[in-house]
């Protein structure tokens, strides 16, 4: 009974539907912190306990290999029992259902990125600096309107990937236990997954698990911002190799060459620069460009939702 809820489409877009009518209410979250800050604390404690700088790069390796497989493991072991929970009656199915928004993040996606374009089009530019460096890693205090533009398009590329289409992929083919062990994967790889001496070895397998586990989501992630935006096509095809992630250039190359504009380029990180390459071939983009941004990732997600319903017609005949 329990495996009837894997690849149930249905299940996964009712999930989508009432996170982008509710996502995680603030009130909610003083009262009961998001889930992924459950798998973050417990990250963050393993690392600090085992990733000591005295220990040889070979033993660090095996203990984030550890760590992955315990948070992990504990995120896909409690879905499991919640699926066997939740198969039991209608009741339980509509909790799961409930359960699984808290795995999804179009609608804060949508409000975080609406909040910088909002900024930006008042003229309010250290405003648009702080909306956008909430979602995105570089340095923001020095951006311009282009640079914030950029920042905001790049994250809500590479974030419709990360926090709608992969964590409902992975709902889709093994329900709750497969959408909580990607979401504990993917914080891992943010937290440990750096590339900085500190993370090298102890995030290896975090950052390498994180890639395998979004490397069909990342180019159906593209192939929907493609459609949306009715080309990309070949800017996504040509230039999302040039990428320093497998996965990241797929949304964010097919974005820039749906819009027209160029992404991607130098940042600073803690003051340091880093060099990056272009995707594109049009010019920086503006206001309008995130605008138009937002609209494509909307039809992207309406076209997710709308396969999700012809495979559910699909999977009851």
């Amino acid at each position: 009974m329990i495996f009837a809820q894997t690849l149930d489409p249905w299940r996964t877009l009712a999930a989508l539907m009432l996170e982008a009518a509710i996502g995680y209410p603030d009130r909610l979250h003083q009262i009961l912190p998001h889930p992924v800050t459950w798998a973050g604390d417990a990250i963050s404690v393993l690392e600090a306990r085992w990733n000591r700088t005295n220990r040889p790069p070979l033993h660090r390796r095996l203990l984030g290999v550890v760590t992955l497989m315990l948070v992990a493991g504990a995120a896909a072991l409690l879905g499991f029992f919640i699926d066997r929970w939740g198969s039991k009656n209608i009741w339980g199915v509509l909790a799961t259902i409930l359960i699984a928004t808290t795995g999804l993040a179009q609608r804060s996606l949508f409000t975080h990125v609406a909040a910088v374009r909002d900024a930006l089009q008042t003229g309010n530019l250290p405003g648009a600096r702080r909306a956008v460096g909430r979602i995105v890693g570089r340095d923001t205090e020095t951006l311009d309107e282009s640079g914030i533009a950029a920042a905001a398009l790049e994250s809500l590329a590479e974030s419709f990937c990360d926090g709608v289409i992969a964590p409902a992929f992975w709902l889709l083919l093994f329900g709750i236990a497969g959408l909580l062990a990607y979401k504990a994967i993917n914080t891992a790889d943010s937290i440990i997954g750096h590339r900085e001496p500190r993370w090298r070895d102890f995030g290896w397998a975090a950052a390498r698990t994180d890639d395998l586990f979004n490397l069909v989501p990342a180019r159906l992630s593209g192939m929907l911002i493609a459609l949306a935006a009715w080309g990309g096509w070949r800017v996504m095809l040509r230039d999302a190799h040039l990428h320093d992630s497998p996965n990241a250039g797929w949304p964010e190359a097919a974005m820039a060459g749906g819009l027209q504009i160029r992404l991607g380029g130098p940042v600073r990180y803690d003051g340091a620069p880093h060099s990056r390459a272009w995707f594109g071939d049009g010019n920086p983009p503006g206001i309008a460009d995130l605008a138009r941004g937002l609209r494509i990732y909307i039809i992207a997600c309406t076209l997710f939702w709308a396969a999700l319903a012809a495979g559910g017609l699909a999977w009851r005949l």
